[in-house]
């Protein structure tokens, strides 16, 4: 007759019958704790709520890429687009200023471009940090793929309120053409 595993290990000196009984009453005292194997359940479901949350990870994670894949297609439109229909500026000494993210930024134009900005059949564009003239229709093109590109010109001069009835400087236009 064949001995067991623990028989073997005591005979072959690799263990003492105090180990073995320590191991018999651990072993004892798990399965008492642990009835019909919910050890093994606790187990799968706690694997399975992991994998859920991999999962949910890696969904945001693809979500994210995907996004970040989809502003970068729009921003190589916008520069395509301008790179295209931008108008020449020339070499001059003349320039136009405007206010840009609570900023006075200026761009040096000719006084016939500056006549054009003015009466708005083009517009400045800002992409990669730059300020670029084009015609409206592109503006418009580009303000669709990304509001924040396009530098509104004209809106201020609709969106300003009248000026209060006790303003001492009412009667007071300032032009739109005004050289700083």
């Amino acid at each position: 007759m064949s001995l067991s595993l623990r028989e073997q290990l005591l005979a072959a000196g690799l263990g003492t019958k105090k180990q073995a009984k320590q191991i018999e009453d651990q072993q004892r005292r798990e399965a008492k704790r642990d009835p019909k194997g919910k050890a093994s359940q606790n187990h799968a479901a706690a694997q399975a709520q992991a994998q859920a949350a991999k999962a949910a990870r890696d969904q945001e994670l693809n979500r994210k890429r995907q996004e970040e894949a989809e502003r970068r297609a729009r921003w190589a439109q916008i520069k395509q687009l301008i790179e295209q229909n931008a108008i020449a500026r020339g070499e001059t000494d003349e320039h136009f200023h405007f206010v840009h993210d609570g900023k006075v930024r200026r761009i040096y134009v000719d006084s016939q471009l500056r006549e054009r900005i003015i009466n708005g059949t083009v517009c400045i564009v800002r992409c990669e940090g730059r300020f670029h003239v084009v015609p409206a229709e592109t503006a418009a093109r580009i303000g669709e793929r990304e509001p924040r590109a396009v530098i509104a010109l004209n809106q201020q001069a609709q969106t300003t309120s009248p000026p209060a009835e006790d303003d001492p400087y009412k009667d007071f236009v300032v032009p739109d053409d005004l050289k700083w």
